[in-house]
């Protein structure tokens, strides 16, 4: 019989930590070995299962992601976490020969240079996103991109509930980047993040981005393609968070059987 695939959760206290915790428990191949919250969280100590709103599973919130890993023989980590903590636990996974699937957001240009570097060493999922309509929604933007040029402006408008702490959200910002690539632009030259007051005609090369926060908003997406008489949209809702970590949960399973490299949820689900 074939042993399930032992998972580690980083950010096991947050709401997607426990979805996560949640949909590794309902997969009759994964085992949550080790559940991981931050130092001095109240949550530390407490049982993973009850904690993810599922009957007791014996696995106790501890709070360092090293000591988990070199304590139990763990297949893959999951990392939902801030920012701040992603060269910690990335150092923690390449020490122990680790792969880790992150799904932390609001990155800056040298945290992902570091995710390329530790990709030499270790299976790194990386996804902005991981849901599968999310991700099969990148690829209809880039055919609609390339398909309708500079014909058309492009504006994407995206919501989520109002504890999310970094906006635009992470999958506005792929969808902003899959949009320039396919139309030959630079984003960080092209991109306008809301707009007020005395603004000017709207430059045809740049891409707009609007923010909204509030109530709980799970996530939603919307690229608008505007040309002369005629509009196109493609949107994508999200109306649970469990959407997300059953992706995630299956991109570890995937990534377990990879060799080291940077991937993300198109190489996944094949569509590559």
């Amino acid at each position: 019989m074939t042993q399930p695939i032992r998972i580690a959760v980083a950010g096991a206290a947050g709401r997607m930590g426990r979805h996560l915790m949640q949909a590794t428990l309902e997969h009759a191949e994964l085992h949550l070995a080790a559940a991981v919250a931050r130092p001095g969280h109240a949550a530390v100590g407490m049982d993973a299962g009850a904690l993810a709103g599922v009957e007791s599973c014996g696995v106790a919130i501890v709070d360092d992601l090293e000591a988990a890993l070199s304590g139990t023989n763990i297949d893959v980590v999951i990392d939902f976490t801030l920012p701040e903590a992603l060269a910690g636990n990335l150092a923690a996974c390449r020490e122990a020969g680790v792969p880790i699937v992150i799904g932390t957001t609001g990155l800056s240009a040298e945290q992902k240079a570091e995710l390329e570097r530790a990709s030499t060493h270790l299976p790194i999922v990386f996804a902005a996103n991981y849901s599968a309509g999310i991700t099969l929604s990148l690829k209809l933007l880039d055919i609609a991109a390339r398909a309708l040029g500079d014909d058309f402006d492009v504006e994407v408008i995206e919501a989520h509930h109002r504890h999310k702490i970094d906006a635009p959200s992470g999958t506005a910002l792929r969808m902003g980047e899959v949009l320039a690539d396919a139309l030959g632009r630079d984003l960080s030259d092209c991109a306008v993040f809301g707009r007020e007051g005395r603004t000017g005609e709207r430059d045809s090369k740049t891409i707009g981005f609007e923010t909204i926060r509030g109530g709980d908003v799970v996530g939603e997406h919307t690229v608008m393609f505007l040309g002369q008489g005629e509009r196109m949209e493609i949107t994508h809702r999200a109306s649970s968070r469990m959407t997300f970590a059953r992706g995630a949960v299956r991109a570890a399973g995937w990534l377990v059987r990879q060799p080291a490299g940077l991937y993300d949820m198109e190489d996944v689900l094949g569509l590559r």
